[in-house]
């Protein structure tokens, strides 16, 4: 029996209209990788304003209505010491003049320590379930937290910073991985070390070396001396943690192994 002529015209208008949506979500997709060669393209002679973390970071500020003094003060390459260049590398990705942007090697490594992290963690939380519920007026059963590490190198940082939300998936990971290589294509490593050491974190609402010098040594960012590097490269991981005690045996003992390490370090040139 043949298929009456509403319904097979039905059909093909509903997969028109797939295809359509289709086209339309690519034409998009490839809209945004355009806008942000762009936008790395424009970075290799205009130091961007703000990042899209920085952005994010005074938002969140404003909304829980902390009054903190918000510092950041670009300063070129040549006017950040070399003791902090080398310092942030032997800290943060010690192939950075050698690797493309990325190090499979150790997001592998990462990938598979944070799987495993977050199963002792799912664990952990079901144990605490199965517990009784807490008493009315008690604190709430606190929720239990993996420990991820991350196998990001500085050009992976500064991808994610520059442009990227704090979330976790396999899309904004993707993402992330086309930003890195875009970013070396077009930057160069000197550049990018340059971008990254202005716009990095450093304590709340601290920004940059110039910033951070100032903050922490009272000096410039050309004037940090090998010990000074040392201890603010160690804080990168965890800045907001780390200003809480900039001293702390943690930090110098470190930072003593990082000022060991930094004689090794090669710069970009």
């Amino acid at each position: 029996m043949a298929r009456p002529p509403g319904l097979k015209s039905g059909g093909r208008g509903r997969g028109s209209g797939v295809l359509r949506a289709v086209g339309l979500l690519l034409l998009c997709g490839l809209s945004l990788q355009l806008y942000f060669v762009a936008r790395i393209g424009l970075m290799a002679g205009v130091a961007p304003q703000s990042t899209t973390f920085q952005r994010s970071e005074l938002w969140r500020l404003a909304l829980d209505q902390q009054p903190v003094a918000w510092a950041q003060s670009w300063v070129d390459e040549a006017r950040i010491a070399e003791t902090l260049k080398r310092a942030v590398i032997a800290s943060e990705d010690t192939g950075f003049v050698a690797h493309k942007g990325v190090e499979w090697d150790a997001l592998e490594k990462a990938w598979a320590k944070n799987q495993r992290a977050e199963a002792a963690a799912g664990r952990r939380q079901a144990q605490l379930d199965k517990r009784s519920a807490p008493a009315a007026g008690s604190k709430p059963r606190p929720v239990v937290e993996p420990k991820l590490v991350g196998g990001s190198t500085i050009s992976q940082q500064l991808a994610k910073n520059l442009f990227l939300s704090g979330e976790r998936s396999a899309l904004r990971k993707a993402q992330e991985l086309v930003l890195t290589l875009t970013l070396e294509l077009l930057l160069g490593k000197r550049r990018i070390l340059e971008i990254y050491l202005n716009n990095v974190e450093w304590g709340e609402g601290l920004f940059g070396a110039q910033a951070a010098a100032r903050h922490y040594f009272s000096t410039d960012a050309a004037g940090l001396d090998s010990a000074a590097a040392a201890r603010l490269a160690v804080m990168l991981p965890a800045p907001k943690r780390f200003e809480q005690n900039p001293g702390s045996a943690y930090v110098s003992g470190r930072a003593a192994t990082i000022v060991a390490r930094m004689g090794a370090v090669a710069l970009p040139r």
